[in-house]
């Protein structure tokens, strides 16, 4: 791996973070810090200064201080358009390579800085898409720390030729969350009862048809598309990962009773083709004991260890949940992306890890931001299966053109095409054509 050295009058954790993030693990060569004037200047290796002041010839990419701070502010973003994109942190220099300063504004998104300031949650305690910086200045359906992170090593290309940075692969990875595997089988007597009574109540006598029929064996639950998502798989090469809700059934909690045998059977099924991650309950933000004990519930199903996870609902709270997750053995989060709109809510898409704003540290616990959801698309938005379709493909080609990763979420409720539904498993089937190798 070729080295690139990075002269700063200062070696902070949130510098030695970005400059890995950017030239690691999305330009795929080794940064060297230094803040050794003599060292750099002798140096034979490409090399770029980070700072407040040019201190020689080479590439100079001015600070506005962000990286070398400890605390967490209001700041002044300032934006303004570079190149057809919103930038914030306006820089003032005409020896700087650039008119912004890329690397706080790639530290801005990437560690979620936003979401530590005060904020109004939505009715589930979210921070929601709305009131996102990137929402605010059109870029949340761009995945700007990739696209900044190619403006950085073209500028670097441009001054070291020779310096090779190795071709990356766009790559695809299909989750499913299962809130409820059945629509009406498996659920119980009194569950089922509950269901009637309230289909009676709103008169709802294709609904009442429909749950006798499944009950009796005579139709096929709408919501059991494992059959149909497993021949996705065997067809597309796919090894998607499921999120298991398995906690406690509660009024956001809808799933199947966690010792069913039926429900136990279709989870170890799964697992033969695909990975299997955790769906926590939806009160697991606010309550630490509920975790473990799913968590190992759902071990014992499958008996494997779970190290995946995404949250009910998007329940994400900074930095707790994530420092909830580190605890229980949990490595891979699948939660970074908003429910109310599409796109990027890190401004990435590509996996990274997770940066503990409080503590100043970096750590070792991957983010694997998703890009679209199907909730989203449908009920969020209204969009029709053709628009969302559009939409999908207008994201998976932003994900493409930085040689990405795209990570949608879907559920299998979506895939029966039925009721509000209606349309949908054509939308992903063309999500799955667009996406995979065959179209590239």
């Amino acid at each position: 791996m070729d080295k690139i050295l990075i002269y700063s009058p200062k070696s902070t954790s949130r510098l030695r973070f970005v400059m890995r993030l950017v030239f690691y693990e999305l330009l795929r060569i080794e940064p060297v810090i230094t803040t050794d004037v003599d060292e750099f200047q002798s140096s034979d290796l490409p090399k770029i200064m980070y700072g407040d002041k040019s201190i020689s010839d080479d590439l100079f990419f001015k600070s506005s201080g962000l990286l070398f701070e400890k605390s967490i502010n209001n700041l002044d973003f300032e934006p303004f358009e570079f190149e057809g994109i919103k930038v914030i942190f306006p820089i003032y220099n005409k020896e700087s390579s650039l008119p912004f300063d890329v690397f706080s504004a790639i530290f801005f998104f990437v560690s979620r800085y936003e979401e530590y300031l005060p904020y109004k949650a939505d009715k589930h305690g979210r921070f929601t898409a709305h009131h996102s910086l990137a929402a605010e200045l059109g870029i949340l359906e761009k995945p700007v720390v990739n696209i900044w992170a190619i403006l950085i090593k073209n500028i670097i290309q441009e001054h070291y030729p020779d310096l090779i940075f190795p071709k990356k692969n766009f790559k695809f990875v299909p989750t499913y969350d299962i809130d409820s595997a059945y629509a009406y089988a498996q659920k119980g007597l009194v569950r089922s009862l509950g269901g009637y009574f309230l289909s009676l109540k709103e008169f709802n006598w294709k609904d009442i048809f429909e749950r006798t029929r499944v009950l009796f064996g005579k139709y096929k639950d709408p919501f059991n598309t494992f059959d149909l998502q497993i021949k996705y798989q065997k067809e597309y090469n796919l090894r998607p990962i499921y999120f298991i809700l398995f906690g406690r059934y509660g009024q956001f909690n809808k799933n199947i009773n966690t010792r069913n045998r039926t429900f136990r059977f279709l989870i170890k099924m799964l697992g033969d083709y695909a990975r299997i991650g955790i769906h926590p309950s939806y009160h697991m933000v606010d309550n630490e004991s509920l975790f473990p004990a799913e968590k190992k519930m759902l071990e014992g199903a499958i008996n494997k260890n779970i190290i995946c996870s995404r949250q009910h609902f998007l329940r994400l709270n900074l930095p707790n949940t994530y420092r909830q997750l580190i605890n229980n053995d949990i490595t891979d989060d699948f939660s970074m992306g908003f429910a109310a709109l599409p796109g990027f809510r890190a401004g990435i898409c590509s996996p990274f890890n997770f940066y503990d704003l409080d503590l100043e540290a970096e750590t070792n616990f991957r983010v694997n931001p998703f890009a679209v959801m199907d909730g989203t698309l449908n009920d969020y938005l209204g969009l029709t299966p053709a628009d969302a379709t559009n939409k999908i493909k207008q994201l998976i080609t932003e994900v493409k053109n930085v040689d990405g990763t795209f990570i949608p979420l879907w559920h299998n409720e979506s895939l029966s095409d039925k009721k509000r539904w209606t349309g949908w498993r054509k939308v992903y089937e063309d999500m799955l054509e667009f996406a995979t190798e065959k179209n590239r």
